[in-house]
């Protein structure tokens, strides 16, 4: 089981993908707050809104970050990718795809680990 910080996500988008994450058995939590980022130490995904990206990369370098968007297109992901991300995910969430993204990510930190 991940844990997992969903950033910065207005409220409808962060309650259609919370139940998916928690489908696929991983613990979530929710904020808003900037200092979340500073506090959760054992968070091992972070999935954060695109304007966010800079600011979660500045304080947390380490952590895998997968940009959501309602806006499933190839320059919303590209850019995502070249601001840094882990990886870009569009809803609507299917517990596939998430289980991929989140798959994905925890590797790429792993490797960052080692």
């Amino acid at each position: 089981m991940a844990k997992i910080l969903l950033f910065g996500l207005d409220h409808a988008l962060a309650d259609e993908l919370d139940p998916v994450l928690k489908q696929l058995g991983q613990a979530v939590q929710v904020s808003s707050a900037a200092s979340a980022i500073l506090r959760t130490t054992d968070a091992n995904v972070v999935f954060a809104d695109g304007k966010d990206l800079g600011e979660i990369r500045g304080q947390r370098p380490e952590l895998p970050v997968v940009v959501v968007s309602r806006i499933p297109e190839v320059r919303s992901w590209l850019d995502a990718l070249e601001g840094g991300a882990t990886d870009y995910c569009g809803a609507p969430f299917e517990a596939t795809q998430v289980r991929w993204v989140l798959d994905t990510s925890l590797k790429a930190s792993t490797r960052v680990a080692a």
